[in-house]
């Protein structure tokens, strides 16, 4: 995108200290450059004006967890990319293959100020494939890219028994050895293409432009294999979909066992576990939590969760699991959050700076500061109410979304 853009004068609530400020913003080539009290001089050519006087500026609002893009509007069965079926185990898929930037709940999620997601697969597999990191504008997928490859994503407890119990997946006891299973194999097969040379493996195509001797020093191509070397040399996390406690405990254990970096998404029995869980120190996300418990695993669910766990010393997200709760309501869910006594500075940075944190890209997103992208929220008044108005949401310097008045 690139633009260039001055917000001036707007009150900034920049996700890194509590105190809000105001102050002038100036957004060169849809990065933040200068934040001052006051700009002045002469701005880059081409620098539109946003008179923010009384408004509040907030950074773009930052998604930890979701299926936006993979689980079409109102389209049914056409539209559902978000699980695979055949197969418990497929770390050889990419999100980035199946997100519809097209999709209107794109729209929606610009709506509600919502700038940056971390989108991919379901919970259906024991491993599902790897999230991808997107902005929330463009028409190809390619161009909206913050990180293409960012997590791997693992489930356990009800859905990969649900969805596999007729092959070979009965009990929490199968979902955690057949992760053990391919996560070994994984890191002896990293371990042959480290002494062919080749310490991150050769994929697809780059394997293909090998000569014939070269890759007859790499072990047999295997595309499972080769997708979870980034998992076993600690560069990539696992996402791990957990709602029981006991599911979470199991998540750390295997964690553990192997080195692995792990997040920890939903999080549903988090406060019955809230010290534990700070003792640990992996990162938490927790929710969807509107609605109905539909399975026993989520009996425990609630918007006092992400202020427990907060309060603890964890460092929590607040997450949609959208289409579950639309994409559009993720401030609200930090404001039911608040209402059930999470401080408001803490649910603030749970969809900024710590949910930027928990999918890698704080380099970029989650906070009002020199360097990182120009994506904002403007809004008269908290974004956290019911009746929030969103005035503006920008993303990279540009305007994507500008509340319209009857």
């Amino acid at each position: 995108m690139g633009e260039n853009l001055l917000i001036r004068q707007g009150t900034i609530h920049n996700a890194v200290r509590e105190e809000a400020f105001v102050a002038d913003i100036l957004v060169e080539d849809g990065k933040i450059r200068r934040i001052a009290p006051v700009l002045e001089g002469e701005l880059p050519e081409g620098t539109k004006v946003m008179e923010a006087s009384g408004i509040d500026v907030y950074p773009g609002f930052v998604e930890a967890h979701c299926h936006l893009g993979l689980d079409g509007y109102a389209v049914g069965f056409p539209g559902q990319d978000f699980n695979e079926v055949g197969d418990a185990v497929t770390p050889q898929l990419s999100a980035i293959d199946a997100v519809n930037p097209q999709d209107e709940t794109f729209r929606m999620a610009r709506e509600g100020g919502v700038t940056c997601v971390s989108t991919g697969p379901g919970s259906s597999n024991i491993i599902g494939g790897t999230f991808c990191v997107i902005k929330t504008a463009g028409k190809r997928v390619d161009d909206m890219i913050v990180k293409e490859k960012s997590a791997m994503k693992i489930a356990f407890g009800e859905n990969p028994k649900n969805c596999y119990k007729d092959k070979g997946v009965y009990s929490r006891m199968s979902v955690a050895a057949k992760l053990r299973e391919i996560l070994i194999k994984a890191a002896l097969y990293a371990e042959k293409c480290e002494e062919a040379g080749c310490p991150e493996g050769v994929a697809g195509a780059e394997r293909l432009a090998l000569t014939k001797e070269q890759r007859k020093e790499l072990p047999a191509y295997d595309a499972k294999l080769e997708a979870l070397i980034p998992v076993v040399r600690k560069e990539m996390p696992l996402k791990a979909h957990v709602h029981r406690a006991d599911d979470i405990y199991t998540a750390i254990r295997i964690a553990k066992e192997f080195d692995l970096d792990l997040r920890l998404d939903h999080t549903t029995d988090g406060a019955l576990i809230a010290d534990d869980l700070a003792r640990e120190g992996f990162p938490v996300a927790v929710g969807p939590s509107f609605g109905h418990a539909t399975k026993y695993e989520l009996k425990n669910k609630g918007f006092s969760t992400p202020g427990i766990l907060a309060e603890a010393g964890c460092r929590v997200s607040i997450i949609t699991d959208s289409p579950v709760i639309e994409q559009r309501y993720l401030a609200l869910c930090a404001g039911r959050a608040i209402c059930n006594g999470m401080k408001e500075f803490d649910a603030l940075q749970a969809i900024t700076i710590n949910a930027a944190r928990h999918i890698g890209a704080e380099a970029r997103v989650g906070s009002i500061e020199e360097g990182k992208d120009g994506d904002f929220v403007l809004v008269r008044g908290t974004p956290f109410a019911v009746d929030a108005k969103i005035l503006y949401t920008i993303i990279e310097g540009q305007i994507v979304y500008e509340m319209r008045t009857l």
